[in-house]
């Protein structure tokens, strides 16, 4: 079966339309048209409904899409795997915003220096977003807060984070949490911890920067919980209190993930990489 018409039915699935799938392949819309029609006589399957917004996935759409990406996924690993590393051609990396903050750029520029010809790209988000780029082949590579909940997954590197709870230095705290986006690990644990402990929390507030909880903490608007290698990095450790907890308590290392069935060609030298002070 063509790899091409392939990659446009799943370009066409992720994006439920014709128009945004062309843009996506740069090709027009007719082409894309003329593939998918191609592909379902030669399946002898309608694929797509048609609908007002765009396309959706048939029942054999639905069943058809992972075959497709393992189709897919299978094809370049073999191809990767014949050529020299020099010529890989492409890596998709996929990272918290925590782990961006504190080792993404020199990750890349490390990257860049071993692999010159290597296309890279770099998506980010929580570690639900960004564990549910990779379950789907939307990245090759992930670094996440914890260890993967999902058994398609496997560990390439950890590195172990201090975890630490950050409070004003002033002596009247308020019981309100600073929280980052939905999905984030941390915010899921300082939840829990602070019911387990029965401690009364007033309300919780939600940020998308990380900055700004930090500030927002240290000029006494509530507290938050983050690895103490964001704290440092962004300079924070010297105005605001500082509880590191002990590590039986919140052991939740940053972990560089891949799946189980498309392991990158490079993933003895993501293995060996120096990520443990980035």
């Amino acid at each position: 079966m063509d790899l091409n018409l392939l990659r446009v039915f799943v370009s066409v699935a992720n994006k439920k339309s014709i128009s945004l799938a062309s843009n996506e392949l740069k090709c027009a819309q007719s082409n894309v048209t003329s593939r998918i029609k191609q592909l379902e006589k030669t399946m002898d399957l309608t694929l797509f409904h048609r609908v007002p917004k765009g396309v959706i996935l048939t029942e054999h759409g639905e069943r058809f899409y992972p075959k497709a990406l393992e189709i897919i996924h299978k094809m370049e690993d073999a191809l990767f795997s014949l050529k020299d590393n020099e010529k890989i051609g492409q890596l998709k990396v996929g990272s918290t915003e925590c782990n961006a903050v504190v080792r993404i750029s020199p990750f890349l520029i490390k990257l860049h220096e071993d692999f010159p010809q290597m296309q890279l790209e770099l998506f980010t988000g929580t570690t639900k977003s960004v564990t549910e780029q990779i379950l789907d082949y939307q990245v090759d590579i992930a670094f996440i807060s914890g260890e993967p909940k999902s058994d398609k997954l496997m560990v390439l590197r950890k590195i172990e984070e201090e975890i630490a709870i950050l409070e004003p230095n002033s002596s009247n705290v308020p019981n309100v949490t600073l929280t980052f986006k939905e999905g984030c690990v941390y915010d899921e644990f300082l939840k829990n911890y602070y019911e387990e402990k029965t401690i009364f929390v007033e309300k919780s507030l939600s940020f998308g920067s990380l900055e700004t909880i930090l500030s927002c903490v240290k000029v006494g608007m509530g507290k938050t919980l983050l690895p103490m290698s964001i704290v440092k990095k962004m300079g924070y450790d010297k105005d605001i209190k500082i509880t590191v907890l002990d590590k039986k308590e919140a052991n939740i290392p940053t972990c560089l993930v891949c799946r189980k069935d498309y392991i990158p060609s490079i993933s003895e030298y993501l293995k060996k990489l120096d990520l443990e002070n980035k």
